[in-house]
């Protein structure tokens, strides 16, 4: 079984498509996670630059498109219709996986079906995977209330970002840690982020005062992993995924990030590479 790591676009939205992308063939990543920006030119030049690489560097180069709409006053007919909408747009730039944003944390149960409903349906008619993020705000906010959804949609399948559910709950879950563990076989992508109880990003994950963190985000992901290999899965997808501001805390008054956004994930890729299971690699 292999590990695919992917280079986050969110803190590279002041590069280029072709920037963009050609640095992460240059710092080793085998695939990329971005949500498109709404502009033609980009949307050419990515996809143009991507084929070249595919053809001359890596021909297996991931790519994980974001369906991540931006959050406004709308009933619930008109968000499912801007749901769909830019589902429909991702899947002509045919991508290897959408990581959706899905629902509102505030909307029933039924109602939130429905639209999950929405995203099977384009996922089977397409034959493109739509993995569904476990973020705040969606769908998928809380763990207890996300296990109610795998009662209707069984074959469910999650970006596991754990740090959403530890700022829900003010937990390092490990009093729900037999909860948790329900959730992993559905974990389809791994986004690599350490989060606490008060903030979904910790400063520096290597500092030694987060180290009990990182410890058990490890073991978590480890778990998921084995459970692919289990499966005979052939590869498993992660993308390090440390953000800018307002994700990366600030100086008071400079501004100035408490440390390197890109840098950190880097180091966070080259960190997995080397802790966890030897024979994944």
């Amino acid at each position: 079984m292999k590990i695919r790591y992917l280079c986050t676009y969110w803190g590279c939205e002041s590069l280029s498509a072709q920037a963009f992308l050609t640095r992460a063939v240059d710092n080793g990543f085998d695939g990329v996670e971005i949500n498109i920006p709404e502009n033609p030119e980009f949307i050419v030049e990515f996809m143009d630059t991507l084929a070249a690489i595919r053809a001359t560097v890596n021909p297996n180069f991931y790519f994980v498109a974001q369906q991540v709409s931006a959050q406004k006053k709308e009933t619930e007919a008109e968000y499912t219709k801007r749901f769909c909408d830019r589902l429909a747009f991702l899947i002509q730039l045919a991508p290897d996986a959408i990581n959706s944003h899905t629902g509102k944390d505030y909307y029933s149960f039924s109602s939130n079906c429905k639209i999950i409903l929405e995203a099977e349906q384009i996922s089977k008619r397409s034959g493109i995977p739509i993995w569904h993020e476990i973020h705040r705000g969606r769908f998928t906010f809380h763990l207890k209330t996300l296990l109610d959804y795998l009662e209707v949609f069984p074959n469910l399948q999650f970006v596991g970002d754990f740090s959403h559910f530890c700022v829900v709950s003010e937990s390092n879950l490990d009093d729900q840690f037999e909860l948790l563990k329900q959730i992993f076989p559905h974990v389809q992508h791994i986004h690599a982020r350490i989060g606490f109880e008060q903030g979904p990003q910790v400063n520096h994950p290597f500092a030694p005062e987060w180290a009990s963190y990182l410890s058990k985000y490890l073991e978590w992901w480890q778990a998921i992993i084995q459970l692919h290999q289990k499966r005979k899965k052939q590869y498993l997808t992660i993308t390090p995924e440390f953000g800018p501001e307002p994700y990366m805390p600030l100086e008071p008054f400079t501004k100035k990030p408490m440390a390197s956004q890109w840098n950190i994930n880097l180091e966070m890729k080259n960190y997995l590479i080397n802790h966890l299971v030897h024979e994944i690699h």
